[in-house]
């Protein structure tokens, strides 16, 4: 009977990471020999060759990606059954690894993480700050244990969970010539030179689709990876841009703006969490996922979303 130990995946895994040797024993913190050995018996064993041996490292045959795939796999359930028995019976204690994306977490964590200290001290929080790709890939692969970002993310493995809508506002330099107390518009946006977030950013996608703009030429991109750069390009009157109402707390602060409401139907967003549907941890991202709320509709942020509310224009432009 073929058998592979959990040492030679956890190896493996390893090695298709770093593509090298050294740096694959150095991460598993063995002697490259015996990384080495290790791999070689988990092929003899498989009756594959997993890996290339080149000059300038290792490169994973066909066959290799697909067993290192589903090691991957292997060691995020191996990670999901200690975390079982070490929460079984607790709720957000020991380590939660939690994945947020760029144009959540400047505008969210502040006020959750306060909370989160004080109704569980004793979580020990790491958070991963990237793009939606990159978070699920590592969600899958068991580096992450949940992500907080915008719905949807499609995936039969993965668990979606909505927490509330975060709507979008237009931003245009303050001396922009808005007629009167006006609303925007679709047909607004579309004379206009819109700057949006560089490529792989969901924000960016969803923009583009409330404006209907398949063609890239529509747009300007210029490899901005934050809002916060987006908005001092409107400051200084580059463009314009889509900004969630999120943000506003932070990004209009000191800058030379002006946030104008959509017309009805407002455009939005979706934040939520998203976990393995095969994680044992489902009470702590639902506990998570309430005090997400609570943030959102009590902290800081609140008053300012009502107060912006209140002084946002209310009849129709751009059309």
């Amino acid at each position: 009977m073929t058998q592979v130990t959990l040492k030679q995946i956890r190896y493996f895994d390893a090695l298709a990471r770093e593509l090298h040797f050294g740096r694959a024993a150095e991460a598993c913190s063995v002697t490259q020999p015996a990384l080495s050995m290790q791999i070689h018996e988990m092929e003899q064993n498989l009756g594959l060759a997993l890996v290339e041996r080149t000059r300038s490292g290792v490169q994973l045959t066909v066959k290799g990606q697909e067993i290192a795939a589903r090691c991957a796999r292997i060691l995020g359930d191996v990670r999901d059954l200690v975390a079982y028995a070490q929460h079984a019976n607790s709720i957000l204690a020991g380590t939660l690894r939690l994945g947020v994306i760029p144009s959540v977490a400047p505008y969210l964590l502040p006020p959750l993480l306060p909370l989160l200290r004080e109704a569980y001290p004793e979580l020990e929080l790491h958070v991963r700050e990237t793009q939606t790709q990159l978070l699920t890939d590592e969600l899958l692969e068991g580096k992450l244990d949940v992500l907080l970002l915008a719905l949807p993310v499609k995936h039969p493995d993965l668990t979606n969970r909505k927490l509330f809508e975060d709507k979008f506002l237009l931003a245009v330099p303050k001396d922009r010539k808005l007629s009167g107390r006006v609303r925007a518009t679709k047909e607004l946006i579309e004379h206009e030179r819109l700057l949006l977030l560089e490529e792989g950013h969901c924000l960016r996608d969803q923009a583009l689709t409330y404006c209907s703009l398949q063609q890239v030429d529509a747009v300007n991109t210029f490899g901005a990876s934050s809002l916060a750069t987006i908005v001092e390009m409107v400051s200084a009157g580059f463009g314009i841009t889509l900004l969630p109402e999120m943000a506003i707390g932070i990004e209009e602060r000191g800058r030379h703006i002006t946030l104008v409401r959509f017309v009805e139907p407002e455009p939005f967003r979706t934040i939520g969490l998203v976990w393995r549907s095969t994680s044992p941890r489902t009470q702590d991202f639902e506990e998570l996922g309430r005090l997400v709320t609570k943030a959102w509709n009590d902290g800081p942020m609140a008053a300012l979303r009502a107060g912006a509310r209140a002084k946002r224009p209310v009849t129709a432009a751009g059309s």
